[in-house]
């Protein structure tokens, strides 16, 4: 097998994503944090203190710009900013904005995300993205976070994967009866229409205010290939699930694709992976083109005017060699597609931590292990091979 190297385009972002609720610890007002301590929600394990990077941001950034990573995509936390309804912590705020400019300091570029997965419990309380109004408190709080992302920021991402948290809302409405064997439960369509209206006002907010920030959101993409035949099966399983919420960044200053492995769909539907495939620790397919294919798709659905920039990839795994020999191949199939003329602005691994997986710590996605008791960091090697590609400039192909 022969390697050889596609330059990086000039500004492109190489780096690691966190989410606020997975690393920071005691994020006691989010709606993520009573559903912990719910024993009828049968999480596994609650948060508590995560890595405590609430109080060790300094620690990970230091880190990262060590390793030679150029960008950091960290979240704000809306339920510390807006605890009580109307009641806006300028404590909080400056907090975050001590983040942006630590990470400036360090030469990382800041791409801050203003909504990752959790809400304030508030606004559970009322009825959530669903209840009247609630498009207008989220451009609200959006226009609160000004003084965080006013200088400095070159990318904002508005809301991470809308397309899970309206699957989300559809499993809870069917009755909690947990995820099929393949592919995702339906999507709610109240919720779809009520987050895709909430990332377009956040979006006027941020461009009325922020002409300069370039404004996106995030999306998963499970890479669902048909198997012959059943290719308006699968375009039909797929739109709601992620086509919808694709159609819905046109306009938009750039889009996030994440991918972590592919689905297949038959005539019947989703196929599970066979018995003999190899997994990762969330019991994936290990499946490391999948980025590739979600970014052609990205691109067929959009066109060429919206860049693009991969905002997650990873593996939950406890052997780094096979993290590194994920990247090598998901890095190959992102150089395929600079090569094949896609607008691929960046890469940002998931994650930077080992961290809180929404109900348990098993799985460890990070390039950076965390002792659970003393915080410590870690870099694995996985960590310090992903950030020498990016003081080299180049990505890693494979073949020809």
């Amino acid at each position: 097998m022969t390697h050889r190297t596609t330059p990086f385009p000039d500004g492109f972002l190489w780096g690691a994503s966190t989410a606020g609720h997975q690393i920071e610890g005691n994020n006691v007002n989010s709606d993520w944090w009573r559903k912990e301590h719910d024993p009828a929600a049968g999480i596994e394990e609650p948060s508590l203190d995560a890595c405590d990077s609430y109080h060790r941001w300094d620690e990970d950034m230091d880190l990262l710009a060590e390793l030679g990573f150029t960008d950091y995509r960290f979240g704000v936390e809306w339920s510390r900013i807006e605890p009580v309804q109307g009641t806006f912590s300028h404590a909080e705020i400056a907090h975050y904005r001590r983040m942006v400019e630590g990470a400036i300091a360090r030469g990382l570029r800041p791409m801050v995300t203003l909504h990752h997965f959790t809400v304030p419990q508030w606004f559970e309380d009322r009825g959530g993205w669903t209840a009247d109004g609630a498009a207008g408190l989220f451009a609200r709080y959006v226009e609160h976070c000004a003084p965080i992302i006013a200088d400095g920021v070159p990318y904002v991402c508005t809301i991470n994967e809308p397309n899970m948290i309206a699957v989300m809302a559809g499993l809870k409405k069917a009755g909690d009866q947990g995820f099929p064997p393949a592919g995702l439960p339906t999507p709610d369509e109240e919720t779809t229409h009520a987050i895709i209206a909430a990332h377009h006002a956040a979006m006027k907010t941020l461009r009325d205010r922020h002409p300069d920030i370039k404004v996106g959101w995030t999306i998963a993409n499970q890479v669902y290939q048909a198997l012959p035949g059943a290719e308006q099966i699968t375009a039909d399983y797929r739109h709601p699930r992620e086509d919808v919420f694709i159609e819905a960044a046109r306009g938009d200053d750039w889009i996030g694709v994440q991918s972590y492995t592919r689905t297949k769909i038959g005539a019947d539907g989703p196929i599970p992976a066979p018995e003999d495939a190899e997994r990762t620790l969330t019991q994936w397919e290990y499946y490391p083109t999948a980025v590739g294919h979600a970014l052609r798709h990205t691109a067929a659905v959009l066109g060429d005017d919206t860049p693009l920039i991969v905002t997650e990839n990873g593996i939950a795994t406890g052997d780094d060699s096979r993290r590194i020999d994920y990247y090598t191949g998901a890095l190959d199939a992102v150089a395929g597609c600079l090569d094949d003329g896609l607008n691929v602005r960046g890469y940002l691994a998931w994650s930077a931590l080992d961290n809180y997986e929404w109900g348990s710590y098993r799985p460890t996605f990070g390039l950076i292990a965390v002792d659970p008791v003393t915080f410590a960091r870690t870099a694995k090697p996985s960590a310090a091979w992903l950030g020498g590609l990016a003081r080299d400039r180049a990505l890693p192909r494979i073949g020809g």
